[in-house]
């Protein structure tokens, strides 16, 4: 099993459209059984997608799916190159003041059931804010769920990183395998914060457990969020509730593997077929 998570940037970024290509070509090739996107946007005022264009939706929001909608088109130019999957997408917040921003999973196998719930106190659509989480569980895999996160800073007076995972940890199943993938906000190399946080609650990240690793830095420069960052930290992680042990977890979209498509690179983390049933 395959999974991968990436942080998109998406109409944020400059040159979106051959980036967008460039995603579409790699989740071809890489074939990830489950993808987990952040900051996936869209135009608040855009026009209505077609979406027969993008088929396998199930739909978790009343909010329309935009023309422009960065999953929408990444699924169209996968069902372009006739690779069939199945996606979801969640509005989370306003974003920079014109989008609606939030979460998607993309799934290589029909989805079967989502899950949201906001992690942060608040639920306010135009406080940026406000944190959900977004689950899916498969027909291929009916025994596990996968959760694709973003959270907030650890030191953040108002939204603080502990509050938001004491509600994570609350929802979550606990009767069966979860993985969680995405944009902590909790750099690794950082002990008594977020990171050791996760750890101490009993989950196991992809990274520190795989058999065969790189450096796993996800992000190299400041950017929004990090803008005193220095050197290479790793924020973007898999985790995962069972004690299992990922055969390999490596960087991608980096310019080593593919090039870069945001200001954050992405994460695979490989498992053995059968380790989401144990």
């Amino acid at each position: 099993m395959k999974l991968l998570t990436l942080n998109t940037h998406s109409l944020m970024e400059t040159e979106y459209p051959a980036k967008l290509e460039i995603f579409a070509e790699m989740a071809a090739a890489e074939r990830p059984d489950i993808i987990a996107l952040q900051e996936v946007n869209q135009h608040m005022d855009g026009e209505e997608a077609d979406l027969s264009l993008a088929p396998g939706y199930c739909p978790c929001t009343d909010k329309p799916i935009r023309a422009d909608n960065h999953v929408y088109n990444a699924v169209r130019l996968l069902a372009e190159k006739g690779i069939s999957c199945y996606w979801t997408w969640l509005p989370v917040k306003i974003g920079y003041g014109q989008f609606d921003e939030g979460l998607a999973l993309i799934s290589f196998s029909p989805i079967t059931g989502t899950d949201v719930c906001t992690v942060s106190a608040r639920d306010d659509y135009a406080d940026w804010r406000t944190r959900k989480i977004l689950g899916i569980t498969t027909e291929k895999r009916p025994g596990a769920w996968f959760y694709c996160v973003h959270y907030g800073w650890w030191n953040d007076e108002n939204e603080p990183f502990a509050a938001q995972w004491q509600k994570t940890a609350a929802h979550l199943p606990s009767d069966c395998p979860v993985w969680l993938m995405g944009d902590f906000n909790s750099p690794a190399e950082v002990r008594g914060k977020g990171y050791d946080l996760v750890r101490a609650s009993g989950w196991r990240d992809s990274w520190e457990n795989a058999y065969v690793r790189d450096d796993g830095i996800t992000v190299y420069k400041n950017i929004a969020g990090w803008e005193n960052n220095t050197g290479g930290i790793r924020v973007d992680q898999i985790w995962h509730n069972r004690d299992v042990r990922a055969e390999r977890s490596f960087v991608i979209c980096n310019d080593r593997w593919y090039p870069v498509i945001s200001d954050h690179f992405g994460v695979i983390a490989e498992y053995n077929e059968g380790c989401e049933t144990e």
